[in-house]
């Protein structure tokens, strides 16, 4: 009986053992699974870009120069159990800690992090934007200008080289790092038809302009100033001389055919430059935008005061405004206290 007794028992704390080690082991597999295997080195968070065709052991490697893993036995188990067999190419971000499961199924199933691309209007030229745009995508910034240099891959957005800036409106966006042209250019789309809706549509209409002949003023209404209280005069003031049919004669205009938009001072050599951006000798609007327009420009455009103002002129005073005329006489009179205050300065 008492030997029964002591076998019963042995078993007893044989079982108690064992469950009490399955009970550890699952609770450790859990919180390397679930919550914590990886954790930062520094305490903060970190983003990786995985290219197309990369080991899983490239990743680890790369990871492991930010994170201590905690049991790298663990990982390789938890690795197998979830058949993770190859990383997706993408852009992913991962906590200060995490567990296992985490960064398997990410990287399995190509759950990425949303990346952000920026630009502003003092973006000139399609060099530029394309910098600008993929400065944060797997995407070089040559496939992008020469697609948007491309009238065939154009045509079907409604665009064409000259206007291909047009489609791409300033703000910032959450896009996938290894997001294709063609999925780019569907989505800048989308943004360009979500911002000229119909609203808009009609204000142009009513102007007697399309969304890119808007556009095409408004990015030249911003190279001549930055004073928001003026802007919409000059806006104004082109769509006055469209209108007529008259030349437009906008300096930005220049500085953007002679390719320098550091100009001080439009000379008549710069007036002679041959290029169809040239708005001195050629009539009607340029083929293209000079920039790409701040969303709040193409309102001024879009609302523009109605004036009878068809000249300008920068104030002598050189304090960033203009003089507004409807002659060309008071036009000419300004024109001359002008240059007679830009003759007193020494230009280097």
């Amino acid at each position: 009986m008492i030997k029964k007794r002591y076998i019963l028992r042995t078993i007893l704390i044989v079982v108690g053992v064992l469950a009490v080690m399955a009970g550890v082991f699952v609770a450790e597999q859990y919180y390397r699974l679930h919550i914590c295997n990886f954790r930062a080195k520094d305490g903060e968070p970190h983003s990786y870009n995985i290219y197309p065709g990369a080991s899983i052991d490239s990743v680890l490697a790369l990871i492991r120069e930010d994170y201590d893993i905690s049991s790298e036995t663990d990982l390789k188990l938890h690795m197998r159990s979830l058949v993770f067999n190859h990383p997706e190419p993408g852009h992913y971000r991962f906590p200060e800690l995490t567990g296992d499961q985490e960064i398997i199924e990410r990287l399995k199933f190509g759950y990425q992090t949303p990346v952000r691309i920026t630009w502003n209007n003092f973006v000139r030229t399609r060099e530029d934007l394309a910098g600008r745009v993929t400065r944060n995508l797997m995407m070089d910034s040559v496939t992008l200008l020469r697609l948007l240099e491309d009238d065939v891959f154009l045509e079907p957005y409604g665009f064409n080289k000259e206007t291909s800036r047009c489609l791409f409106i300033p703000n910032t966006y959450e896009v996938y790092w290894n997001i294709t042209p063609e999925q780019l250019f569907n989505r800048m789309l989308r943004e360009y038809n979500h911002f000229w809706n119909d609203e808009r549509r009609a204000k142009a209409d009513s102007i007697g302009l399309t969304p890119v002949e808007v556009a095409i003023i408004a990015s030249i209404v911003e190279g001549e100033s930055h004073n928001k209280r003026e802007m919409p005069l000059i806006a104004s003031l082109y769509l006055n001389r469209v209108h007529k049919g008259m030349h437009l004669q906008a300096c930005p205009t220049i500085k953007y055919a002679v390719g320098d938009f550091k100009l001080k001072r439009i000379l008549y050599r710069h007036l002679a430059v041959d290029s169809p951006y040239n708005t001195y000798k050629n009539p009607g609007l340029p083929p293209g935008p000079i920039r790409c327009p701040a969303p709040t420009t193409i309102d001024m455009v879009l609302n523009a005061p109605k004036t009878d103002y068809l000249f300008m002129c920068a104030s002598p005073e050189l304090n960033n405004t203009h003089i507004f005329s409807s002659s060309y006489r008071n036009h000419a009179n300004a024109a001359v206290q002008y240059r007679h205050t830009m003759d007193t300065i020494h230009w280097e």
